[in-house]
């Protein structure tokens, strides 16, 4: 429950104090409000957005865990719990910190090019380290610095591959590019499990005005349709998807082709 308070995944003060900070503010407002019996009105509107303020701090480390490891979407991911995984986008290791946890006879590879801002400070390989290290699976997890896009590994070199809000940052054109590159790095019948955001209550609630994209505008169907036709194309069958607080994700394996005669 309080793991948000031992690791440090480096994500902005935005995302992990922002809400508590106008929650502060605007409590204090309405008491003040309500003590000089000013208007009823201004009373009402501060503290509605204290609760609001509120509400999406809790939403913030208690369902999104914003500062703590993921947890597995599915368990059919990885259910042989064994072999090589690469981490694609891996940023300070959130999604590879819940891998290794899950799964204890696998390694992964962790794959991030360190550069640019997608939401965490000071994103370096270092930070994802020290959190595997916190996690006690620093002996099984290795840091590549790379580009999804052109991946420095060979052909079918993992077992299994993942992507956490990470495939979906890139431009629309690169997606193809950086699926062919993971089903080219995967083994026949390798598994990818993808995980992006969902643009549902949750993240509504937290953030009301915020431009939600990856889908969200026509919800999460159309998402899920989106993506699975993606992952067809580059030459994969989606086997599962669904839906997780905040998360669409799918579930795919790399298609074996048949042998030519």
């Amino acid at each position: 429950m309080l793991d948000f308070l031992r690791y440090d995944f480096g994500y902005s003060w935005p995302l992990t104090r922002g809400h508590l900070i106008v929650f502060l503010v605007f409590a204090a407002a309405a008491a003040l409000c309500s003590w000089r019996r000013w208007p009823r009105w201004t009373t009402t509107i501060t503290s509605v957005i204290a609760v609001w303020a509120l509400a999406g701090s809790l939403v913030m480390h208690y369902v999104i865990r914003v500062n703590s490891p993921l947890t597995m979407p599915t368990e059919r991911f990885l259910e042989s719990n064994t072999g090589r995984v690469v981490d694609l986008g891996a940023g300070s290791g959130r999604a590879t910190v819940m891998v290794l946890q899950a799964r204890p006879n696998v390694t992964v590879t962790s794959l991030d090019r360190y550069t640019g801002y997608y939401g965490i400070d000071d994103n370096t390989p270092d930070r994802l380290r020290l959190n595997a290290r916190i996690a006690g699976v620093e002996n099984r997890v290795r840091v590549q610095v790379g580009d999804m896009r052109r991946l420095p590994f060979e052909d079918g070199e993992f077992e299994a591959g993942l992507s956490v809000a990470a495939m979906d940052h890139l431009q629309r054109d690169d997606i193809p590019m950086a699926i062919a590159e993971t089903a080219r790095v995967l083994k026949p019948g390798g598994e990818f499990l993808f995980v992006t955001i969902n643009s549902d209550f949750w993240v509504h609630l937290m953030m009301p005005l915020a431009i939600h994209g990856h889908g969200g505008y026509w919800g999460w169907r159309a998402n899920e349709a989106l993506w699975r036709q993606r992952f067809k194309d580059g030459g994969f069958d989606v086997v599962e998807t669904g839906t997780r607080p905040a998360e669409l994700y799918l579930l795919a394996k790399k298609r074996v082709l048949a042998a030519a005669r």
